[in-house]
């Protein structure tokens, strides 16, 4: 399995205001993100269990190239300017596939 690029990012949020805030900076650039971006296959912020000032990003993208169009939209860009003030603290592993199974693409 040598196609897809990918990336987790866990996010720590600065307490339940900036939590209610970054979840709907996020509900906007998803929006961005699903009407405007092909080469974005997998974009899902989740709660772990257990940790309601934590979001994980799941992301996964057709290739590089389709990543970095992603970084340049401006509803990534404008995430990218407003997430800090939410935010205690982030982490970035960027993810190469080595073996899986994904759904056929439409």
């Amino acid at each position: 399995m040598n196609e897809g690029f990918g990336l987790v990012v866990r996010f720590t949020l600065k307490g339940e205001t900036a939590a209610t805030a970054f979840d709907a900076l996020c509900v906007a650039t998803l929006r961005g993100i699903a009407s405007l971006e092909p080469g974005t296959l997998i974009y899902v912020s989740h709660v772990p269990e257990g940790e309601p000032l934590v979001r994980v990003f799941y992301e996964l993208y057709a290739d590089r190239a389709a990543f970095k169009a992603h970084e340049e939209q401006p509803h990534t860009q404008r995430f990218l300017a407003e997430r800090g003030q939410y935010l205690s603290d982030v982490e970035v592993t960027f993810l190469n596939a080595v073996a899986g199974k994904a759904t056929s693409r439409p």
